[in-house]
Order: C-alpha cells, then structure tokens, then sequence
C-alpha cells in the first residue's frame, strides 16, 4: 500500500503531463498502481464507522487520543510520554491488561508524520496563486468580532477573493479554498502558503503538512510551496490583497446575519474590483485573470469533503468537548461513550455507528468557555421521564408560553404534550413541532394525538402560515366531534 505522499507526487506529476510509464519508473513502483490513482478522482477523508474492536488497546485509544489532543495546549515538557500513558491507563481503567509495548507502538504511531519539502520560484505564472490570512472587524449579533478573512490571489494578474472565517486551521482553509475553486471553476497548479499550523509548518527545509490539507491537495492536484519564516517579502502580492480588502470591502464595518451567505456574496463582491488596472501591466485586471483562468487545473468530478474525524468521550448526558473549553450535545442515548465527530470549519456533528448525523452544532470558536446544546436530542428522553422537565435544556429552549403552560400542567398531561412534541420532531422537524406544540395549547389542547393533529394540518396549509397562521377553527370544531362549517 502506497502513501499519501506518494499519492500526492503521482497527482502532481499527471497534472504535469507526465505519463503511466515514466511516473511509474520515477517513483519506482508499479505502472497499475500508478493507472490507479491517476483514475481516482476523490480524496476525501471517508466516514469512519464503528467497527469490532480485535486490539486490546482499541477500547482505549480515543481516552489516549484525548489526552494526546490536550497535550497541545501544554507546554511541551509537561506533555504526555508512552510510559506515563501507560500508567494512567493501568491507574485509571482496572479492566486495563494491555501491554506497555502496545501503548509504545501506538503513540509513536500517532505522533509520526511525513516530512514534505517545497521550493520558492519568485516568477509569477497564469494560475499560480498566493493565500494567506488577515484579519477584519464586523459586526455580528450587535456585536464587533474580529474575523479571519482567508485571502488568495493571482499575482500575475492581481486578482484576487476572500473569505470570512472564526479561526485559521485546517478545516477553514479547506473550505474557503474548495468554495473559491469552484466559484472560478478551475484549480491553481501552485499555491503559495506562509508558514501557517492550519496548514503545515516548515522548519527548515522540512515542512510538515496537516493530514487533511495533504488529502486536499491530493484531490485537487495542485502543487504548494511554503515561504521561509519571517520572508514576506515572498508573499507580498497576497499581503498587500488583505490590505486592499480590508480598506475597500469592510469598510465602513459590515454586519454580519449569516456568514455562509455573507461569504457567498463575497466571491462575487471581490470581482467587482478586478475592472482597475494592473498596478505595473496597465491593462485591466479582469483582462489578465482571463489568462489565468485559461490555466486552471480542471475541477475533480466531486468536490472534497471538508472535514476531519475524531473520537470523543462522552460524560452522562452525552456531552462531549472539543478545542479545550468548548462543550457541545451528541443524545443521551451516546452518553458515556465514544462516539466520531465530523468537525468542519463551521460546524461539529456527533455521528451515530452508521456514519449520520445525531445533531449539528455550530462550532464555537476561542478562549471563553461554552456549552452548546441540542434540545432536538433530548426530547425523547425528557418525554420518557417528565419529571425532569423543569431542570432539562429543553425547557429553555421553547418559547415562554410553552414552558409556563408545560411547569403548571399535571404529570400526565406534561407527558402527553412532551410525547406529542418528540413524534412531531420526529415527523416534521422540532421547530415545526414547537408551533404545533403552541398552536394546541392556545386551544386548551394538550394531549399527544391533538398535538399531531395540528402538526399534520399546519403540515397541509403552509399558504395559510405564510398569511399570518394557520386558521384552527375548522379543526378545533373536528376535535369536538362536529363538523367544520
């Protein structure tokens, strides 16, 4: 089995024109292999699903996982050796018989990466490109937050796009870079990185590529090159493009509702600045970016999927962590386990052991500590066990005439409306469920099959919502026994 970096040099080089034969005689191996992965067009990372667990240590693995995840926010000779592992592992889990030599071999393996080195030509070309990061104030939720604005520009022609991101690691340069791919419909055949940990690091000549960028570049094709620490005389195109965006597209501060589509709209805004001319060439910008368009790589047949995997462990209510002081909800029904979360640049999804989604979170970026939570994961059990309605998230997350009328109600009748919200969630959506939910109870309805009812009926007159809600008086007269007039 080849290695991802070989995958890498067999992508670039047939990116580069070079056929089965002569990749094959240059990387010294097989020419089927070589005509396998010139046929492979996607790289993705694939969901990892649950599977029997043969090694003594696989139950263990995510517990080691997590303190080795931890051992980045410490300095470096406080971190974790094999040994003290080891011991913890033996003093922590009596059901623990594994061996030390086990553990060994398994922390060197997580810790061991392929080194990558890379060149710097300062001659720009059609469809070499620069990216870098920068930093621009908004306005988000009435309040200015500092944002990382992803840039990548054509220092041939001087165009250039940007993207708003929370943070600058791997995950966002992945999708910011995979939306601008597909927005021009092409791939640069170069980028040009400073020397970013979202990305890889270069130290000396030896440059160490995060696991799902190398995938990245595997899929797309394209060659990178890391600039020397502190030289940014060698990216000075992109450098002076954060500027130039930061003086002319966030200025005065926007207001952010929603950054996805605020991102999208930022594709289209950046172009809008390519009809000034060329700071040297004279000719405009969009003229030249016509030459490095006509150079792109052609775009895979399927976009990368932009995501990393890791295993967590649960507390008791299913909670888990990540990113240090960050807490987010799985279900109850995962609580104190270990289950894979699918962790993008904007989002962070427990997965179920057939590889769905048990919720979706919003990631939460920096230093302060949160807790996000899922009210959608936990309403089946809050409904099994009423009882815990007024301590459960849940009841801060529905509107106050729900929570009033649920806390004075009778256990019975607390139960049935809290099944009739879980097998409305389930049918139509928790937030479709709420207003059904709302709907009953201005009635004086409160049992499970009139929750539904008005659930299936709201389901059925959606041009009535849109007028102003939905008309219950034929309804209510059908749950008295008598006919709508």
């Amino acid at each position: 089995m080849i290695t991802l970096s070989t995958m890498t040099d067999i992508k670039v080089m047939q990116a580069q024109g070079y056929s089965v034969s002569a990749i094959a005689e240059h990387l010294h191996i097989d020419r089927k292999t070589v005509r396998k992965y010139m046929q492979q067009t996607d790289f993705s990372l694939p969901v990892p699903l649950v599977t029997p667990r043969p090694s003594k240590l696989d139950p263990y693995k995510a517990v080691i996982d997590g303190w080795l995840a931890e051992d980045t926010h410490q300095w470096y000779k406080q971190r974790h050796t094999a040994q003290r592992i080891f011991d913890r592992l033996t003093e922590e889990f009596p059901d623990w018989t594994g061996s030390y030599r086990t553990v060994r071999r398994y922390v060197q393996g997580r810790r061991r990466t392929a080194p990558v080195t890379g060149t710097l030509d300062l001659v720009w070309h059609p469809a070499e490109a620069q990216v870098d990061f920068g930093q621009a104030d908004v306005v988000e939720q009435g309040e200015r937050v500092r944002m990382h604005c992803l840039c990548l520009t054509f220092p041939y022609s001087n165009a250039g796009y940007v993207q708003l991101f929370r943070g600058e690691n791997a995950e966002c340069v992945v999708q910011g870079l995979g939306d601008i791919f597909a927005h021009m419909g092409g791939v640069p055949r170069r980028l040009i990185f400073d020397n970013a940990s979202g990305v890889g690091r270069r130290v000396g000549e030896t440059v160490r590529m995060t696991a799902l960028f190398q995938r990245f570049q595997t899929h797309y094709g394209f060659t990178t090159t890391f600039c020397n620490p502190y030289a940014g005389y060698e990216k000075g195109a992109v450098e002076n493009k954060v500027g130039y965006f930061r003086r002319n597209l966030f200025v005065p501060v926007p207001v952010v509702t929603d950054l996805l589509a605020t991102n999208q709209a930022l594709l289209e805004e950046s172009e809008r600045h390519w009809d000034r001319p060329h700071y040297q060439k004279g000719q405009p910008v969009v003229t030249l970016f016509a030459t490095d368009r006509a150079a792109l790589r052609v775009l895979p047949p399927q976009a990368f999927a932009p995501y990393r995997y890791t295993p967590v462990r649960t507390d008791r209510q299913g909670r888990f962590s990540l990113d240090g002081p960050h807490g987010y909800s799985s279900s109850p029904e995962s609580a104190q386990r270990t289950v894979i979360v699918r962790v993008g640049a904007h989002t962070v999804e427990p997965l179920a052991e057939d590889g769905h989604p048990l919720t979706c979170h919003a990631r939460v970026y920096g230093a302060a500590r949160s807790d996000s939570q899922d009210y959608r994961t936990t309403v089946h059990r809050v409904a099994q066990n009423p009882g815990a309605w007024r301590n459960s998230a849940l009841r801060e997350g529905v509107p106050v005439g729900v929570r009033e009328a649920l806390d004075t109600a009778v256990r019975a009748d607390r139960q049935a409306a809290l099944r009739g919200l879980a097998q409305g969630a389930d049918q139509w959506g928790f937030d479709h469920a709420v207003r059904a939910l709302e709907e009953a109870l201005e009635i004086g309805r409160m049992q499970t099959e009139d929750i539904l009812a008005v659930a299936r009926y709201m389901a059925l007159a959606p041009s009535q919502k849109a007028a102003g809600g939905v008309d219950l008086r034929p309804f209510d007269a059908l749950l008295d026994g008598r006919r709508p007039q």
